[in-house]
């Protein structure tokens, strides 16, 4: 027991927020046999006044040498019945601690001006955050969504260390409130414990794997396409994928035509939940429904039929059209969970896990409370899970991170 990673978490709900960390440390300390390692806390933005109270409050009442966390709209955890909940707009407090044996934590909060350009090498990167990479470490990252230029961090972490696992979310919270928070507390923080800007994040290394799940919830309604035209994210020209001619067509011309095959449910459904599939991978002939970044689908222009996408994108990219709604979205995570599941029969059991699931879906999309919480568990039975609704959420697809909508992020933490 002693050398074996020990993951609880603790939900509340009570309005009163020294209510609410008392419930949640109290149930961690009844969890764990000696204090945590970590702490990785989400509060609802329902006490956004009160943010700068949460992190003292906490240390008050329980030692926890490393806490990062955030604000969120909707908090996921484990109330005193044991059951995992999603509390959308209302008061919640969610607090995971692990007690982790031969881990080494380091805490690290980065800022805009400290990012180095793109074209650094990878020791700049690793400068930046403290860590070798020879100690293997997995990133669990939380981001301001308005200043922190998280593409620009992700894709420097992938090329610094492209082996590790990095997830995460961005910061929510209500249209009310509109305030956002990151919460820290490790080596050198001074106690100024509430950030506002840049990520904040742990890397952790050794005895430990994290292992991911991303759910896209999208389903494909076209082949594959080859982008013959294009300029930044604007789509100007496709031809079929392999199509030795190279007959290139406007792309609204091709979706259109994509249109007129659908039924009517399906026809409803491009009004608002269209999406474009981007390949990751250039040199795979056959694709599978895993090997497209889904990205919105920004803008048309009637006269030329090009179309807008969310991301950027160069001539020879392969894309497939899709379409998302309750149904899909229900499939896609069940047979990720599945999957997942059945790859465990020979490895060690999940200790804990977090998730880290886009504002739109939760009632929002399902029409009911808990959804991907529920299925979650229904896979993995009582591993602890907490985690938040976020304004972007940060998992890989393929061998890269990006930052995701409309997504369901799991980290599974497992002893290595």
């Amino acid at each position: 027991m002693a050398n074996q990673i020990q993951w609880t978490n603790a939900l509340s709900i009570r309005p009163s927020l020294e209510a609410a960390v008392k419930e949640v440390v109290d149930r961690v300390k009844q969890s764990l046999s000696e204090n945590p390692d970590l702490g990785i806390v989400f509060i609802s933005s329902a006490y956004a006044s009160e943010y700068s109270r949460l992190v003292p409050l906490i240390l008050e009442q329980i030692s926890i040498p490393v806490l990062i966390g955030c604000g969120g709209e909707g908090i996921v955890g484990i109330d005193d019945r044991n059951e995992v909940l999603e509390i959308e707009s209302q008061p919640a407090l969610s607090l995971s601690a692990a007690k982790l044996p031969e881990v080494e934590i380091d805490i690290f909060h980065v800022k805009n001006e400290d990012l180095p350009d793109l074209d650094s090498s990878p020791e700049a990167w690793v400068e930046l955050v403290g860590v070798s990479v020879e100690s293997s470490p997995q990133f669990i990252l939380l981001s301001d969504p308005f200043s922190s230029k998280i593409n620009d961090l992700l894709e420097g972490l992938d090329f610094a260390y492209p082996g590790s696992a990095k997830v995460g979310g961005l910061a929510s919270s209500s249209s009310m409130v509109g305030q956002t928070a990151l919460f820290f507390h490790g080596e050198g923080d001074r106690g100024d414990y509430l950030r506002s800007q840049g990520t904040i994040g742990i890397a952790l290394s050794g005895n430990i794997v994290l292992d991911t799940i991303v759910a896209q919830g999208c389903r494909p309604i076209s082949n594959p396409y080859q982008i013959t035209k294009a300029e930044r994210n604007i789509i100007l020209a496709l031809a079929e994928s392999g199509d030795r001619e190279n007959c290139s067509r406007p792309p609204l011309e091709i979706l259109q035509q994509i249109i007129s095959t659908l039924d009517e449910k399906d026809r409803k459904l491009v009004e608002n939940s269209l999406f474009v599939g981007i390949a990751r991978d250039e040199f795979k002939v056959e694709l599978g429904q895993r090997d497209f970044l889904i990205r919105n689908l920004l803008g048309i222009d009637p006269k030329s039929g090009a179309i807008a996408i969310g991301d950027r994108i160069r001539p020879g990219q392969r894309i497939q059209f899709h379409l998302r709604d309750a149904e899909t979205s229900a499939e896609d995570l069940d047979l990720l969970l599945k999957s997942y599941q059945q790859e465990q029969t020979l490895v060690a059991s999940p200790a804990g896990a977090l998730i880290f699931s886009c504002l739109g879906r939760g009632q929002r999309l399902y029409g009911k409370p808990n959804f991907d919480s529920k299925l979650f568990s229904s896979y993995l039975g009582n591993t602890p899970l907490g985690g938040f609704f976020c304004n972007g959420e940060i998992g890989p697809v393929g061998s890269r991170t990006f930052l995701h909508g409309y997504t369901s992020a799991f980290a599974i933490v497992k002893q290595l």
